[in-house]
C-alpha cells in the first residue's frame, strides 16, 4: 500500500520498414533485455513522516491546551458569579 509504483517500461517499436534486422552474432540463446521491476524493502520512516507526525503532535498539543485553559477560565467565571449572586441574597 505504502510502496511507490513505478512506470513500466516502455515496450520498443519496432523498426520502420525502410531498415532491417540483423541476425545476432551468435546462436546462443540471450535473456530477454526486460529484467523484472524490483521492488525497494521498507526502509522505515523517513524526515519527512517524522516532520509530519511531530507537527500534528504540536498542534493537537495546543488544541488541548486551549481546551483546558478555556474549561479553567469558565470554571472560575462561575465561581466568582456564584459568590456574587450569594452574597447579594444575604443582604
Amino acid at each position: 500500500m505504502f510502496r511507490p509504483k513505478y512506470p513500466e517500461a516502455p515496450v520498443p517499436s519496432t523498426a520502420p520498414a525502410g531498415q532491417h534486422s540483423h541476425a545476432p552474432a551468435c546462436s546462443c540463446q540471450h535473456a530477454s533485455a526486460a529484467a523484472p521491476a524490483q521492488q525497494t524493502p521498507w526502509l522505515g520512516p523517513t524526515a519527512r513522516t517524522v516532520g509530519a507526525v511531530l507537527a500534528v503532535g504540536v498542534v493537537v498539543t495546543a488544541l488541548l491546551a486551549a481546551v483546558v485553559v478555556t474549561a479553567i477560565s469558565v470554571a472560575v467565571a462561575a465561581v466568582v458569579m456564584r459568590s456574587l449572586l450569594t452574597s447579594q441574597r444575604h443582604r
